[in-house]
């Protein structure tokens, strides 16, 4: 196993698809590290300073000081966004309201995106994702999951479509064109039909066949695997609520450095 000391200058240094599998850290300063798509499932940190940290991703189990944070953050998440909780309610009625509450609070920020300065919905923060490739990645969740899975529609793939990162390199054999740039005014309106053709389906979903197993999952899925139908919806819910939020969260960092530019902020 490679060892690096205090003679080894990695400031700076980039790992890509490296595999640390079992890597020990011990006095080494991590300050600014930035950690993107990567898995730390069973890390175990003793004494480390995390002030200022700032975490998103799947952090079921975790524990801080003893403390389990995910029924935390659940709880905290779902008093701020009213509704989010229902997500993944297998009651047919109780996540549809969760949707239609995630599209509502959409609606507002698309609302709050036009009264910033033009060009504001292109803007990344940080390497993260615009609201364009937001919406764009959320049209490709409702291609995947259910237009290709629950409908089982063979070229369900908008070209337009943003897949998460694992599956690029996947995304053009199902017509995926990484290299597309569709306007502001496009996005919003494919958004819009997938959108309804989410409400098409829960218009005609009985209870039984809400909780009954899928035809079939996205493509990324394991072959093997089945989920009940409401288990499909309720990512799409989902990923409406949590995308969201990290939209927020950059338009409020946008908004916050546009007031020091200016000498002016909020109070």
């Amino acid at each position: 196993m490679a060892r690096f000391g205090p003679d080894d200058d990695l400031r700076g240094a980039e790992f890509v698809e490296a595999d640390m599998t079992g890597a020990r850290f011990r006095f080494a300063d991590l300050s600014g590290a930035r950690v993107d798509q990567s898995y730390l499932p069973g890390a175990v940190m003793r004494g480390v300073d995390l002030t200022g940290a700032d975490i998103d991703g799947e952090i079921d189990g975790l524990r801080v000081n003893g403390v389990e944070v995910a029924p935390l953050v659940a709880a905290e998440l779902h008093r701020r966004y009213p509704g989010w909780a229902d997500a993944h309610s297998d009651v047919l009625a109780d996540q549809r309201a969760s949707f239609e509450a995630a599209l509502r609070t959409w609606s507002a920020t698309v609302d709050r995106v036009a009264s910033m300065p033009p060009g504001t919905e292109g803007v990344s923060v940080d390497g993260e994702w615009s609201v364009v490739r937001t919406l764009r990645h959320l049209v490709f969740a409702v291609d995947g999951w259910v237009r290709f899975g629950l409908r089982g529609i063979d070229d369900a793939f908008s070209p337009i479509g943003v897949p998460f990162s694992e599956w690029d390199t996947h995304a053009p054999r199902v017509g995926v064109d990484l290299h597309a740039d569709p306007s502001w005014d496009e996005v919003r309106a494919v958004h819009a039909d997938r959108v309804d053709q989410v409400r098409a389906l829960y218009d005609v979903l009985t209870e039984g066949e809400f909780a009954g197993p899928a035809r079939r999952l996205p493509p990324w899925e394991p072959a093997d695997r089945t989920l009940p139908v409401f288990r499909c919806l309720g990512v799409i819910v989902n990923e409406h609520w949590a995308h969201h939020q990290f939209v927020e969260r950059d338009l409020d960092r946008l908004d916050d450095e546009a007031g020091r530019s200016t000498g002016h902020r909020d109070t």
